[in-house]
């Protein structure tokens, strides 16, 4: 797996994809944050927290995690380098678990720098050090989660065509309707009594909980069984490809 993930890791800071990323992602929350006059800026709200950036932070990724994830095998079926890989004495789950933890780690490589925005908050806090750290991390946390399964989703939707573009598309769908779709069929009232089961099936609903600062297991069982029904979707597929 070492020999993948190392592989995957070389292949994005070796071309401009890793660094556009991490650049693209703290871009786009740096100007809403701090720039842009809106109600996503900080210093424009009139009190000092990270609400917004934990807001735009699961959108931002919709798009960026599946730009990551849409050559992993996609690339590998086109040019048959899975061939290779195959004949190579790792197992399946090794081959993907290299490239799973691969776009991850890049993915928390772009959140990282985001951390200084808690020293901010905590400069800009009325009186100083006015902030909520068990909220803050929290919200930290529920993010490294729900990325976790929009990569693990990014990874199987790869496996599905040898066209990265309609890899990217599907990864898109998926990952939105995971995040935001049961919660809009549930506010529309279509299934009467079962629409807060149906809210508790998507995503933005154990995230938003996680955020809150409280550590429910039910959350956390959550998205690690969203993230290993991709992987293990991505390991029935290679195994079709024999």
């Amino acid at each position: 797996m070492k020999s993948i993930l190392k592989k995957e890791l070389n292949s994005f800071f070796s071309s401009p994809i890793g660094y556009l990323v991490i650049t693209v992602y703290l871009l786009i929350n740096g100007l809403f944050l701090w720039v842009f006059e809106g109600d996503f800026n900080i210093l424009h709200a009139g009190f000092a927290d990270l609400n917004g950036y934990f807001f735009l932070a699961p959108w931002i990724f919709l798009f960026l995690i599946p730009a990551i994830t849409m050559r992993s095998f996609s690339d590998e079926f086109n040019t048959g380098t899975i061939e290779i890989l195959k004949t190579k004495p790792i197992t399946d789950w090794q081959i993907i678990l290299g490239k799973y933890f691969g776009a991850l780690i890049l993915v928390v490589l772009a959140i990282i720098p985001t951390l200084i925005y808690m020293y901010s908050i905590y400069q800009l806090g009325n009186p100083v050090g006015n902030i909520n750290f068990g909220t803050t991390f929290g919200s930290f946390l529920g993010l490294l989660f729900l990325v976790s399964a929009y990569a693990a989703i990014g990874i199987f939707c790869s496996t599905i065509s040898k066209n990265q573009i309609v890899s990217f598309i599907i990864s898109v769908c998926i990952s939105f309707f995971l995040y935001y779709g049961f919660e809009a069929l549930a506010t529309n009232n279509l299934f009467g009594n079962l629409d807060y089961f149906i809210q508790k099936l998507g995503m933005n609903e154990h995230y938003t909980s996680i955020s809150k600062g409280v550590i429910d297991t039910r959350d956390l069982v959550y998205f690690i069984s969203v993230t290993f029904l991709f992987l293990f979707l991505t390991k029935i597929r290679i195994q079709n490809e024999k």
